[in-house]
Order: C-alpha cells, then sequence, then structure tokens
C-alpha cells in the first residue's frame, strides 16, 4: 500500500479503534461475547413470550399484565437490589442469578412443549424472572465499569447496547422461524441452553485484572443514603425522574408492538418480528454512532429523548407497514442513544460505593416502572389501537425532554461552569458531568 493510501485509511482506522476501544479489554471482550449469545435467547423468549400470552388470551391487557408481574419486583425491591450489588461481588453474583434465569426458562420451555402451559404459569414464571433480573441488573450494570475503568466506561456501555440491539434484530428473526417450524416451546429451550455461554464467560473472566470497588459494609440506613445522596445531587436525580416518564409510557413495546402487528397491519408473528428487528438494526447504527462519537451530560440526554419522542410519532402515523418499519428503525437509533448517554452520565457521576445503588434506581426508573406504565399502554392499545400507544410512549418523551431542558439552562445559569464533585480517594470516576462533557 502506498504511503498516500495509508494516510487516506489512517482516519477511518482511528474512528475503528475509538468505536470498538473496549472490546481491547480481554475480559470485556470475554464477557461480550457470552452476552451476545445469551441475549439472542431472550429477545427468542421475549417474542415467544408475547405471542404465547395472545395464543393464550386474545388480549393485550393481559400482555400488560405479564409484562407487568415481570417488572414489578424490580418497582419494589429495586432500591434494596442495589444495596445487595455494593455490598457483594458482582461477578459471582451475577453467576448465580443467570444460572437460576436459565432454569426458569427451561421450565417454560417444558410447560409449553408439553402442551399444559396455562397462563397462571406464565404469570408466576415472568414473575420469578423479574425477581432474578431485579438483582442481576444493577451489579451487571455497576460490573461494566469494574471491567474496563472510567476511561471506557461510555463506549463499552454503548456497545453493551449495541449488541442489545444487534440481538433484537437477529433474536426476534431467528424466533419467527422457529415459531413457524418447531413451535414457542423451541424458542423457549433455545433461551434456557443460551444462558450457559454467559454463565462460562462470566467463569472464565482474568479476576486479577478486574477493578472492583470496595464492598460496602452491611449497616443500617443504607437504602436511605442511597435515596437521599440522589436526592441532593441533581446530576443524577434528573435523568432518573426523566428516565422513569420514558420507561413508564415509552419503553412498552412488547406490549404495543403485537397489537401494531396483528390490529393495525393485520399481521402475524411474523409482522411483529419484522417490527422488533427494524428497531434493532437502527439502535445497532444508533450505538456505534454513540461509541465513538457520543457525549453525555443532561443537553446530551435532552436531545437523544427529543430524536426518541419524535421518531416515535413518526412510527404512530406511519400510514403503511413497509414506513412504520423505517420508523421503528430510527426510534430504536434515538432509544440506544437516551439509554447510553444516561447510563454512563449516571456512572460517571456517582461515587464508587454509591454505583449498584444509583444504578438500581435507572433500573427501577426503566423497568421497575413497567407495572405502572405496561397495564396503561395495553389498555390504550386494546381500546384505541397500537397507533394510539405509540403516541402515549411519543408525548412521554417529548414531555420528559421540555423537562429536562428546563433544569439544565436554570443549571447553566446558576453555575455554567459546575462539575459533580469527586469524593476524596475516589479514582473510578473523575469525570465532570457538565453541559455536553465527553465522556
Amino acid at each position: 500500500m502506498t504511503l498516500i493510501g495509508e494516510r487516506a485509511l489512517a482516519p477511518l482506522d482511528a474512528l475503528r479503534k475509538q468505536t470498538f476501544a473496549a472490546l481491547a479489554n480481554l475480559n470485556f471482550r470475554r464477557y461480550f461475547l457470552g452476552q451476545s449469545v445469551s441475549l439472542v435467547g431472550t429477545w427468542m423468549q421475549t417474542i415467544a413470550q408475547s405471542w404465547l400470552v395472545l395464543e393464550l388470551t386474545g388480549s393485550p391487557t393481559a400482555l400488560g399484565v405479564v409484562v407487568a408481574l415481570q417488572t414489578l419486583p424490580t418497582l419494589v425491591l429495586g432500591p434494596y437490589a442495589g444495596v445487595v450489588a455494593d455490598r457483594l461481588d458482582k461477578r459471582r453474583l451475577m453467576i448465580g442469578l443467570q444460572s437460576a434465569m436459565g432454569v426458569l426458562a427451561l421450565l417454560l420451555a417444558v410447560l409449553t412443549i408439553t402442551g399444559v402451559v396455562q397462563l397462571w404459569q406464565v404469570y408466576a414464571l415472568a414473575f420469578l424472572l423479574g425477581l432474578n433480573s431485579c438483582f442481576e441488573n444493577p451489579a451487571r450494570q455497576a460490573f461494566i465499569l469494574e471491567m474496563v475503568g472510567s476511561d471506557n466506561l461510555r463506549n463499552a456501555v454503548s456497545l453493551n447496547s449495541v449488541l442489545v440491539n444487534v440481538a433484537r434484530a437477529v433474536g426476534p428473526a431467528i424466533a419467527g422461524i422457529v415459531i413457524a417450524t418447531g413451535g414457542l416451546g423451541v424458542c423457549f429451550l433455545l433461551n434456557a441452553a443460551s444462558f450457559v455461554a454467559v454463565v462460562v464467560s462470566l467463569a472464565r473472566l482474568d479476576v486479577g485484572a478486574l477493578r472492583p470497588s470496595v464492598p460496602t459494609p452491611r449497616a443500617p440506613g443504607q437504602l436511605r443514603e442511597g435515596l437521599a445522596y440522589v436526592r441532593r445531587t441533581p446530576e443524577l436525580a434528573v435523568p432518573l425522574l426523566m428516565m422513569a416518564l420514558v420507561g413508564c409510557l415509552a419503553y412498552e413495546f412488547q406490549v404495543v408492538l403485537p397489537v401494531v402487528a396483528s390490529d393495525t397491519f393485520g399481521g402475524d408473528a411474523r409482522t411483529y418480528g419484522f417490527l422488533t428487528a427494524a428497531m434493532g438494526v437502527g439502535a445497532v447504527a444508533g450505538g456505534l454512532f454513540v461509541a465513538a462519537r457520543g457525549r453525555t451530560g443532561l443537553w446530551s440526554l435532552v436531545g437523544a429523548v427529543t430524536a426518541f419522542g419524535v421518531s416515535m410519532l413518526a412510527a404512530a402515523l406511519a400510514p403503511t407497514l413497509p414506513v412504520a418499519i423505517v420508523a421503528m428503525g430510527l426510534v430504536g437509533a434515538a432509544s440506544v442513544a437516551f439509554l447510553s448517554t444516561g447510563n454512563s452520565t449516571l456512572q460517571l457521576a456517582s461515587a464508587p460505593h454509591m454505583r449498584g445503588r444509583v444504578m438500581a434506581l435507572w433500573a427501577v426508573a426503566f423497568l421497575g416502572s413497567t407495572p405502572i406504565g405496561g397495564p396503561i399502554a395495553g389498555a390504550v392499545s386494546q381500546h384505541f389501537g397500537g397507533r394510539a400507544g405509540l403516541a402515549l410512549g411519543a408525548v412521554a418523551c417529548l414531555v420528559a425532554a421540555v423537562m429536562g431542558a428546563l433544569v439544565a439552562r436554570r443549571s447553566a445559569a446558576a453555575a455554567p461552569a459546575a462539575t459533580v464533585p469527586v469524593p476524596a480517594g475516589d479514582t473510578a470516576a473523575p469525570v465532570a458531568a457538565t453541559r455536553g462533557t465527553p465522556a
């Protein structure tokens, strides 16, 4: 290759390295590969479970109930799960909980394949799965920082979001084929097998290369301490409030999209899979952009949630299925930008001994709000159609954007150069949380 050619390719090579920087970390690479298998299985189960409930009941409201039951433990126990994550070894906690979730998927597979599955069993297993996820989620979120450090955190979070959404694109497509050829139960069986990959990847990590936060000693009042810490830190409280609103009414795709597929466009499970896959493809593009060029801070979060709201409104107004599929791609790109920006902003603004509790509140805002929003979105979709369910989410996003913009403007006027104070001895998160600060 000539010197001119090398110079021409140098910027592209630099962009590639910047986009995938966290994958240079061996532990994160192993974790990433294990998650890539497990998440495809998770999305297969998500599609199959939604379709199973519709087959058993024909009711979008029942679909909202099962999703609500799966996220109810996070709403009730989420803050305490953060206390547990701060107290225990996060890797070992994740291994135990991921193993338990594999067993639950296997049980649902057996019930479905043998033809004895009933709605109450789906409800019970969804609740138990949510109970495991409640404690696993804050540990997993905080564990990423322990693998890659603060310099590569935003990149790792964005790549993880890309992975989730590649799985969102691949999993539903595979699920549609498996449901058509092997039935719903096979999807659950394959998901149970996929948990082996993530458990093995966690067990094979180089523990010596991790940067674990010092476990918080057991003491009374730690839950109240975490809540008080967030309440007095606007850089944490405002993104959490925005996510609570958006998570409650916008991230109800498991409830709304099956109705859009079946009622709005007269389709079947494959139509639902196409809509979900389109959202995943868009999210991959959005996640890669955020990994390379993304920023953290409240103004960046406002921009992302505004784009999320506008794209959801476009999907709600789409006149045909092809237009809806394109719009869902835009929804995916904007949604992953909002999630990655919010996640990174919170982790970098949190003190290490509080990070598990802060990320547990993020999970409460994102997932724990579903028991409230799921039935609401289901009822709106049942009575007014899937378009109304999407429009409800769009309004929630735009209201959150206005709220965030007002607070950001007020904060900028009061202290334009303010940063998040870093506690003495805190070397894990010495990152300013000013407006638009790159992570």
